[in-house]
């Protein structure tokens, strides 16, 4: 794999990897794209796209998403979140809504425009200049 184009450095790779299903010391098949495959949720989480959308480099959007839903079902993501969360440095890497404020937009706030005479006041001065 292109290393520009990675979303996980080998360190991360090698502390995950193990937590991971498809591994030669697991029961069952030996994947070999496993870490293809969970560049590929990341990048899909991380952008925010729809399964279709994913670029051609990860494989058929179809198969990466049956193998998502089969992980998800089975609590590997689960699994390697709890292991995961022993990690000193992850609170850097989770953000959540309670330390990220939202632009006032964002939230509904009214939008502050200038005043725009009413309809009565434009037809009452527009009658004065007559």
């Amino acid at each position: 794999m292109n290393k520009d184009r990675t979303l996980l450095t080998d360190a991360q790779w090698a502390r995950l990897a193990p937590l991971l299903p498809g591994q030669a010391h697991t029961r069952g098949v030996t994947a070999a794209d496993t870490r293809l495959f969970v560049e590929a949720v990341l990048w899909r989480m991380r952008c925010g796209v729809s399964w279709r959308d994913l670029p051609e480099r990860f494989g058929s959007w179809s198969t990466v998403f049956a193998r998502f839903s089969r992980w998800k079902k089975s609590g590997v993501w689960t699994r390697a979140l709890a292991a995961l969360q022993d990690e000193a440095a992850l609170h850097t890497l989770m953000v959540d809504a309670t330390t990220v404020r939202a632009h006032q937009h964002a939230a509904g706030a009214r939008k502050k425009t200038g005043r725009k005479p009413s309809a009565v006041r434009a037809a009452a001065s527009a009658r004065s200049y007559t």
